[in-house]
């Protein structure tokens, strides 16, 4: 294979990695998620409640409950039911792992292009 077969053959490979991994990338967009991940970063053993993290963001508990829902969906946070409610906790290690396969992919597509 040539170097620009194979140049164009890691940047497919990113390509479809970051398809992939779209529902992701669309999770991580939106700010208000991004502040969650934060806050529930800063207590990975407590976790938190929805009002917990309504009363640190200025958006309502219902939009605070449907962008949990998004980062659920997509494997970024769980919950454990404790009494009436809910205790979220990131879980960040697939979606850790995907994004790093991304950074590889175009790490190598790079170093391809500057050789």
């Amino acid at each position: 294979m040539d170097e620009e077969t194979a140049m164009e053959s890691k940047q497919k490979a990113a390509l479809d990695e970051f398809i992939n991994d779209l529902d992701i990338l669309n999770a991580l967009a939106d700010k208000h998620r991004q502040q969650i991940i934060i806050l529930l970063g800063a207590r990975l053993k407590q976790g938190m409640t929805v009002g917990d993290l309504t009363t640190q963001l200025d958006i309502s508990q219902p939009a605070v409950s449907h962008h949990l829902k998004i980062l659920r969906a997509v494997h970024m946070v769980d919950s454990i039911r404790n009494g009436l409610e809910n205790k979220y906790f990131l879980t960040l290690d697939d979606t850790l792992e995907r994004l790093e396969r991304i950074i590889k992919l175009i790490r190598e597509s790079n170093a391809q292009v500057n050789n």
